[in-house]
């Protein structure tokens, strides 16, 4: 309704005063208080200086304007104080609105879309040997909601999990758990979810001090991007062990999800820096291969470059995030991709996003959109980090809330004198 009074407004305002305001903002808000009505237009008062008259001699004309294509949904706009309009729903208008919706009560009479589109929706996202901690409970609750009302609208709707299952930290992890004599054969089918983060803190600990376990760690990720049998194995069943504990999380949400990791996309990792290069986007600074992006630069103004490949060869979360955006426009044809991640990434995104349009692999008719939410924060006020290994279990906290709400419910039934058991609560 408050774009339909939009687009309104702003055809009034056109045919009353012309040219002279056709970039006139409407200023359609709802109202602030009952006795305002229901929607209040404040676009009177701006336009006073333009036009060199009285906001309510503005509003006034802007009235007669407005009031035919209002007939039979609002009352006869009000002029409030210097120029303000008040709108105000009939009330035969609500009841058959809300008659229409009573019919239809899977719907409630909103109608699907004409134009469906394909709509991929970027969210969760864990880390395969990490427990899902406090941080992803945003995501996966704003992902799924705007999941569930493309779907409502008529959309095509995909619902991708971008887990971290690649990278230097499973070159660690494989490493470590051989050295503790596990085996794809031997133990390892046998850990769950919390041995796994306690090995990882361990093998981090080591990875950060023994350069000899580096070294190892990193050639196991060599061979796992080689597709060496062994380190594949062990992979997979660490991967398996996470997937495990993320479906417990998921099914207590009721959230559906389709995962798609990292390792998904690396195959394409090395297309994407050989055509970025073709297109002459590519750039070599100290060594490793980047793209400068328009409108960043350092404090002393000098441009800030993407990273895409590293000295040593090795890709980036960008270069894999590239791949994903070709793969998701050009194999999965999507006519928007959201992307829900805290808002600490928006520089990121917004730096990807331009080099993917600059390369050519995103046409004028596709959306890629970062959908930003604030930065989970721990006890001490800073960002919330998991790279120690140390979280707070989003299971924990689910189980906690299950625990209070149960408690609560049940006070207010028997303070009713209605007892109910746990079961049938």
């Amino acid at each position: 309704m408050r774009s339909w009074l939009e687009g309104e407004v702003t055809q009034a305002l056109k045919r009353a005063f012309g040219d002279e305001v056709a970039d006139a903002k409407p200023m359609v808000t709802a109202a602030t208080k009952p006795e305002f009505g229901d929607y209040q237009c404040n676009a009177a008062m701006p336009l006073s200086k333009a036009l060199k008259s009285k906001p309510r001699d503005i509003a006034e004309k802007l009235v007669k304007e407005l009031s035919p294509a209002l007939q039979g949904i609002f009352e006869e706009p009000e002029i409030a104080g210097p120029g303000f309009l008040n709108l105000r729903f009939k009330p035969e208008y609500v009841g058959s609105r809300i008659s229409l919706m009573l019919k239809d009560k899977e719907r409630l009479g909103i109608p699907k879309v004409d134009k469906p589109q394909r709509v991929i929706v970027d969210f969760s996202s864990p880390n395969i040997a990490k427990e899902m901690h406090v941080g992803h409970l945003r995501s996966t609750i704003i992902g799924d909601t705007l999941c569930r009302l493309e779907e409502f609208r008529g959309h095509e709707v995909q619902r991708l999990n971008h887990v971290g299952d690649w990278g230097t930290q499973f070159g660690m992890l494989i490493t470590y758990l051989r050295d503790q004599g596990f085996t794809s054969d031997k133990g390892l089918q046998d850990l769950d979810i919390g041995d796994l983060v306690e090995f990882y803190k361990k093998s981090k600990v080591r990875f950060d001090e023994d350069e000899e376990f580096k070294d190892r760690s990193r050639k196991e990720v060599v061979a796992l991007q080689a597709g060496d049998a062994t380190s594949l194995a062990g992979w997979k069943l660490l991967c398996e062990a996470s997937r495990k504990e993320f479906q417990i999380v998921y099914d207590m949400l009721e959230v559906k999800l389709e995962e798609r990791g990292e390792s998904f996309y690396n195959p394409l990792l090395s297309s994407v820096v050989s055509d970025l290069k073709t297109g002459g986007l590519l750039e070599e600074s100290e060594g490793a291969q980047v793209v400068f992006v328009d409108g960043f630069t350092n404090k002393d103004g000098d441009r800030m470059p993407l990273l895409v490949q590293k000295t040593d060869g090795g890709f980036m979360y960008s270069t894999t995030d590239l791949a994903a955006i070709r793969q998701r426009v050009t194999t999965e044809a999507a006519d928007r991709v959201l992307y829900v991640t805290d808002s600490g990434q928006a520089s990121h995104f917004t730096q990807v996003f331009q080099v993917a349009q600059r390369a050519g692999w995103v046409p004028s008719t596709v959306s890629l959109e970062h959908v930003p939410f604030g930065l989970v924060q721990g006890e001490d006020g800073k960002k919330f980090k998991t790279r120690s290994g140390d979280t707070v279990r989003l299971r924990d906290l689910l189980d906690e809330a299950v625990l209070r709400a149960t408690a609560d419910m049940r006070s207010r039934f028997e303070a009713d004198g209605k007892p109910l058991d746990a079961q049938g609560l």
